[in-house]
C-alpha cells in the first residue's frame, strides 16, 4: 500500500511529481511512462512499423486468439497489450468493454438497437456492426444517456 499526497503551489512555481518508492519495479515504470504520455495514444504495429494511434480516431479494439487488433475506419494494427492493460491506459476515454473480447469507441457508434438475448447491436460510422453482450448493455446506456 502507499500514500497519495497533493499539494498546491503558487502559480508562479513550476508544477512537478515526485514518486518515491523503495525499488523501481515495473508498476513504477508503467506508471511513470503513463504520466509522461501528454495525450492518449497507442501504440499499433503494422508491416514491421510502429504507429502512434490517438484513442479518438480508434474505432474498437479486439482480442483474438490471444493477439490484440486496433480498428480504424480503413486500417487494422496490432497491439502488444492485452484488452486490460488498454482499459487501464485509456481510462477517462470515450472507449468501452462492450464484450469479453472487445473494447468500443462510444464516439463512433452511429446508431444501437436491441439484438437477441438482451444484447444490443451498435452500427457504426465506418458501416461496420458491433454486438454489445448483454452484461455490458447497462454501461452502453450509462455512456449514451439512454
Amino acid at each position: 500500500m502507499f500514500k497519495i499526497s497533493i499539494q498546491q503551489i503558487d502559480p508562479n512555481e513550476e508544477e512537478e511529481i515526485i514518486i518515491r518508492c523503495h525499488e523501481i519495479g515495473d508498476d513504477v515504470t508503467g506508471l511513470v511512462e503513463r504520466l509522461k504520455q501528454t495525450e492518449n495514444i497507442l501504440l499499433g504495429s503494422r508491416d514491421n512499423e510502429v504507429f502512434r494511434i490517438p484513442v479518438k480516431d480508434i474505432y474498437y479494439i479486439e482480442s483474438v486468439d490471444n493477439k490484440t487488433y486496433i480498428y480504424l475506419q480503413k486500417n487494422v494494427f496490432d497491439c502488444k497489450l492485452k484488452l486490460y492493460e488498454i482499459e487501464s491506459l485509456i481510462g477517462g476515454s470515450k472507449l468501452f468493454r462492450c464484450s469479453k473480447s472487445m473494447i468500443l469507441n462510444i464516439s463512433k457508434i452511429r446508431s444501437v438497437a436491441p439484438s437477441v438475448n438482451g444484447r444490443f447491436e451498435a452500427k457504426l460510422t465506418n458501416g461496420e456492426s458491433v454486438i454489445i453482450s448483454r452484461q455490458y448493455v447497462p454501461v452502453l446506456k450509462k455512456k449514451l444517456g439512454m
